[in-house]
């Protein structure tokens, strides 16, 4: 874009006019709205966690596996029944954080390709927006193995 000192006269009015147009941020607001939601979903997780560790008998260290499993397959459902847009809508990045962000990428994009069949519309596109965080994931994992399997051999070398 051109500085504001090359632009001649009307299009110096043009910029004024779009700019006091363009509505303003509410930045304030909206990062309460995705603290407020974001951490309830976190919070309903940890309750989920303290539940599976009470009533049956998960350690602290496996009782993650389902509770996250569970907010899969909420976070789907509301998808499904378009509940969720509504509630990311109007919370912003607190949905999209926590793991239901990443359920509800990969649901949407497969209800979007189901009329394309389940292996090429389905299948072939539910991973178009999620597989890069699953490839960079599973990539920084391995090269964080690495890293720490040179650590420990270094150790054991001294």
């Amino acid at each position: 874009m051109a500085s504001n000192k090359d632009l001649n006269s009307e299009q110096k009015k043009y910029q004024e006019f779009a700019d006091a147009k363009v509505p303003k941020r509410k930045a304030f607001r909206n990062c309460v709205r995705a603290f407020l939601v974001g951490g309830s979903i976190c919070v309903f997780d940890q309750a989920l966690q303290f539940m599976f560790i009470k009533y049956f008998n998960f350690t602290e260290e496996t009782a993650g596996n389902p509770a996250s499993a569970i907010l899969i397959i909420i976070a789907t459902i509301l998808t499904g029944l378009g509940v969720f847009d509504h509630i990311a809508q109007w919370a912003g990045a607190g949905t999209s954080v926590p793991i239901t962000g990443f359920a509800n990428s990969i649901a949407s994009s497969a209800i979007e390709h189901r009329t394309e069949g389940y292996v090429l519309g389905v299948g072939g596109n539910m991973f178009k927006i999620a597989g890069s965080v699953i490839t960079f994931g599973v990539f920084s994992a391995f090269v964080v193995g690495i890293i720490t399997m040179i650590i420990k051999w270094l150790g054991g070398m001294i």
